[in-house]
């Protein structure tokens, strides 16, 4: 409103401005006219021009400071031409010297020209410009050689010849006059005005220069005549053109309109034809002035070099526009090219329909989803090609469509679930997205996205299958848990302690089998997810093999089943209580699934650079289409399995996914139901090393005495137990056992029965009776069995049958010395209280001292009130900080620098981490996975290896991970 507003009163203005000129020319017309003298009409007119010239000179200079640009430039340059015109009229006018005014004259319409060529607000290209000039030359020099045939050559009056300045005049003016003419026609409307006025200025001039031309040659001109009101009016129309809203360029129009040089050829060669004529007209008369023949050839001139110009832009035109035309020809390509790679490599199916609902185009991903070349699915009706029916077999309704809708209303559909339907008839679900294609608002039609959902769906259907199965698994142990506790807790058992005893054991089962599910859930989310982080190094796969023997024995000799490890020298490069854990996992399978009375056996070979293990049983095998769905989560061969057998349902899964972390696989053969099966599996070789000696401890805590009758016996034990670490003292007389068990106070007595003289019962009772050597313990090695001889078994801490394996030898002296009553300090630091009490009590039935803390302050409070334990027990997650910054206090104290530390958190702890924790010899254990008996085995080993009680702590299976300081 504010800018209207500005643009009419600026409007009026100029309105105001032209009717004030207007009417100063017209009294300036009567007053040359009047019958003044001639002397004071020439004052008028002297006075007159110099008024007007004054008058442009101060508009165009205004005109330029409110300018920028090159529209500056014009107006600069015009009131410099019209100072130095003015200047030139003054002193012609004062000196009466009209070449030096015509001269100065002609240096101000040149100029003008300048001026004139810098007034279109974009620079126009140098062959445009160049032909405004030559056609304004042909324009002037054809109306200046018409007006000298038609008016001076036809006078009966004959003309002297004027100065060459006044032939040139009307030639600049009729140039300039032409140039305005030209600028205007390509120019848009809105600045057309001002260029009308200043294109009218020239036209005045040059017909005041004609007529002082015409007079001066005839000796006849004079100022005061009405020839001095053209030039005044000159000056007072480029006065009034800059004046005029528009003169600076700005838009007085909302619309701006281009001109075009079409009119303006027109008119310069009608002008140069009927010059043409006129020439023809005159051809006779010989008496034709040489500058009208100057003048004439001038003209041939422009008008040759015009057409060449034009013949020369016009080929460099077309020489542009084919360049142009390849170049964009080779864009459009190029971006077609682009588009189509961009489809195409585009994993989502992409087509396009048009406004009728048929298939453009499709890229190859939809092409290969809907299973069809694309070539037969343009031109196809989209909904009616793609959508499946309904479950009732009904088709969608085409207006409930969202091609429909994107088509119709213009609406974007994002993650629609659908379900197509492939041309072989296979529906394949499928996440759509739909957007119109919109043209200047107009829906030209529409493109939709889609993406192949099956295995999404296909993997919610396992989640909600897993959840529902873990779910009725997490129950059934909780329900029986909740009921044994509830009976208990009710009193209604407490006439039949057989039967809440058998209550007690329901629940300890169900907890152990409730915490055997968490933790193998555990284990099969961070072997997936590959978090787990496995500890490789070489181990020989025998100790592997046996450590899980042992820990499946128990289950076999309850079910009847006979454990066959074949021995093997092969080392492997593995994790060891990973392997320990697959091949657990295998035997107790195994042996669920096993027949009482029958056998399962493992043995390993060589394959190459790997070491195949295979664990085969008798049991009832597994058809062949159940093979390898076996290894799935929750899978079992017979749905009532997992209630009958017991078993998480995740052995097999957490076994595969162990195996191939370490590079190798495992399958299962089977012929079938009754045939048995054979569970198979590859692990990388290692260079084998040659076994270091262990280190000998020089306390008698770990001297043993090996009495023996066959000295074959005693050399083969000493080198067993020696071999583990122990400092063995053999003999093959009762009298020298009992000397020197009472000069060496051994850790460990490994006693034979029959011997000659003092037999081996009689060492025994002896040993017994003195109060000194009463509590060593002792292993009874013996051909006979404990019931046979009920008193000395009863001084027996353990019994064994000859023959004996001697790894069971070893075994068995590191219990029975580990039985020993403890007295060690132990400091607990764990923030769970029902945790922590059950850990405790734990550790004091076995002897030790516990301090318990809750809190990272707690133990440090417990330290410095004098607690020295000689091992402490750390959970990592505490309420006031982490155990990291006691394991970092414990580092800078002297005294508990090296003291043994069992880490029992609830997380695994990675190998980097493990570094950082480190005090002296330090196991890691997880808590769901090591009870509070492997707890207090642990310690127990730390115990016995600080005050050298033990020579193979960290065997594989038997212990968990330790690391030496």
């Amino acid at each position: 409103m504010v800018s209207q507003r500005g643009a009419a009163q600026s409007r009026d203005r100029f309105l105001r401005w032209c009717w004030v000129s207007g009417t100063a020319v017209v009294l300036l017309v009567l007053a040359l006219l009047s019958p003044l003298d001639q002397s004071t009409r020439e004052q008028i007119a002297m006075a007159a021009i110099a008024a007007a010239g004054v008058a442009a000179a101060i508009s165009c200079a205004q005109r330029a400071a409110r300018s920028t640009g090159r529209r500056r430039r014009a107006w600069f340059l015009l009131s410099l031409g019209g100072v130095v015109g003015l200047a030139g009229n003054v002193y012609s006018g004062l000196v009466g010297d009209p070449e030096t005014g015509d001269a100065a004259y002609i240096a101000a319409l040149l100029l003008g020209v300048v001026g004139l060529s810098l007034f279109p607000a974009v620079r126009p290209r140098g062959q445009e410009l160049v032909r405004m000039l030559l056609d304004s030359i042909v324009v002037g020099g054809s109306v200046l050689y018409i007006a000298l045939f038609a008016v001076a050559l036809q006078a009966d009056t004959p003309y002297a010849e004027p100065a060459l300045t006044a032939y040139a005049l009307p030639v600049v003016d009729a140039l300039l006059a032409t140039l305005a003419v030209q600028v205007m026609t390509r120019s848009n409307i809105a600045e057309r005005v001002p260029l009308v006025l200043v294109g009218g200025g020239f036209v005045l001039y040059a017909v005041a220069d004609v007529a002082f031309a015409l007079l001066s040659a005839a000796g006849g001109f004079t100022f005061g005549s009405p020839v001095d009101a053209a030039w005044a009016g000159g000056y007072i129309a480029i006065a009034l053109a800059a004046r005029h809203p528009a003169a600076s360029g700005s838009p007085v129009v909302d619309r701006a309109e281009h001109g075009t040089p079409v009119l303006g050829t027109v008119v310069t060669f009608c002008l140069f034809l009927a010059a043409a004529l006129v020439r023809v007209i005159q051809s006779g008369n010989q008496t034709l002035p040489a500058v009208a023949n100057a003048l004439w050839v001038a003209v041939l001139v422009a008008v040759v070099a015009r057409q060449i110009l034009v013949v020369v832009d016009n080929e460099s035109l077309r020489h542009g526009l084919e360049r142009r035309v390849q170049e964009r020809t080779t864009q459009l390509r190029s971006l077609a090219s682009e588009r189509e790679r961009t489809l195409e490599s585009v994993a989502d199916g992409i087509y396009g329909v048009d406004p009728d609902g048929h298939v453009t185009f499709v890229n190859a991903a939809a092409a290969y989803t809907l299973g069809a070349p694309a070539s037969d699915l343009v031109g196809r009706d989209a909904h009616a090609t793609f959508h499946a029916p309904g479950k009732d077999g009904t088709p969608l309704p085409a207006d409930r469509c969202y091609i429909a809708e994107a088509l119709r209303d213009g609406v974007t559909v994002t993650a629609e679930q659908d379900v197509y339907l492939r041309l072989d008839g296979k529906e394949v679900p499928v996440e759509v997205t739909a957007s119109p294609l919109r043209d200047d608002d107009v829906i030209r039609g529409a493109v939709v996205v889609f993406r192949d959902v099956t295995e999404r769906r296909e993997m919610e259907r396992i989640k909600d299958e897993f959840v529902s199965v873990v779910s009725h698994e997490l129950r059934t142990p909780l329900t029986a848990i909740r009921g044994a506790l509830s009976l208990l807790d009710s009193d209604a058992l407490d006439d039949s302690p057989e039967q809440a005893a058998r209550m007690v054991r329901v629940a300890l089962t169900s907890s152990e089998r409730l915490g055997r599910l968490v933790d193998d859930i555990l284990d099969t989310e961070r072997l997936e997810a590959g978090t787990t982080q496995l500890e490789l190094a070489e181990h020989p796969l025998g100790d592997l093999v046996a450590a899980a023997v042992d820990q499946v024995a128990v289950l076999a000799d309850d079910a009847g089943i006979t454990l066959e490890p074949a021995g093997t020298t092969e080392i492997v490069r593995a994790d060891p209580e990973r392997i320990v854990q697959t091949l657990t996992n295998l035997l107790g399978n195994a042996v669920r699934f096993s027949p009482p009375g029958s056998t399962v056996r493992v043995t390993a070979a060589p394959v190459g650079d790997l070491v195949e293990i295979r664990v085969d049983d008798e049991g009832r095998g597994i058809p062949p289409d159940k093979l390898e769905a076996v290894f799935r989560r929750f899978e079992q061969v017979d749905a009532s399995d997992t209630r009958e057998r017991g078993g998480s349902g995740l052995g097999l899964t957490i076994a595969r996914s162990i195996v191939e972390r370490h590079g190798g696989r495992l399958w299962a053969v089977s012929e079938g139901e009754g045939t048995g099966t054979s569970f198979r599996f590859t692990l990388w070789r290692a260079t084998p090393h040659a076994a270091q000696p262990p280190e000998r401890a020089d306390d008698a805590a770990t001297r043993v005495v090996v009495v023996d009758d066959d000295q074959y016996v005693v050399d083969v034990l000493r080198t067993v137990l020696e071999e583990r670490g122990y400092d063995v003292i053999g003999l093959t007389d009762g009298r020298a056992a009992l000397a020197a068990v009472e000069d060496e106070h051994p850790a460990a007595i490994v006693l034979d029965l029959a011997m000659p003289g003092t037999s081996g019962a009689e060492v025994l009772s002896r040993l017994r009776q003195s109060a000194a050597t009463a509590d060593v313990p002792v292993v009874v090695l013996s051909g006979t069995r404990p019931h046979d001889a009920l008193e000395t078994a009863a001084l027996a801490d353990d019994w064994l049958v000859k023959p004996v394996d001697p790894d069971r030898i070893v075994a068995t002296v590191r219990d029975v010395i580990r039985r020993q009553p403890h007295h060690g300090r132990v400091l607990l630091v764990e923030d769970h209280e029902e945790l922590r009490t059950v850990v405790a009590t734990v550790l004091r039935n076995a002897g030790l001292v516990v301090t318990t803390a809750s809190s990272v302050d707690a133990a440090r409070e417990a330290l410095a009130q004098g607690a020295d334990p000689d091992l402490v027990v750390l959970d990592l997650t505490l309420p006031d900080g982490s155990g990291r910054e006691l394991v970092a206090d414990l580092r800078r104290d002297g005294r508990l620098r090296r003291v043994p530390l069992v880490v029992y958190t609830g997380a695994e702890v990675s190998r980097s981490d493990r570094a950082d924790l480190r005090l002296g010899r330090t196991v890691f254990l997880t808590k769901g996975r090591a009870a509070p008996d492997a707890v207090l085995r642990s310690v127990l080993d730390l115990l016995d290896v600080a005050a050298g009680r033990a020579g193979d702590v960290g065997r594989p299976g038997q212990n968990p991970t330790v690391r030496n300081p």
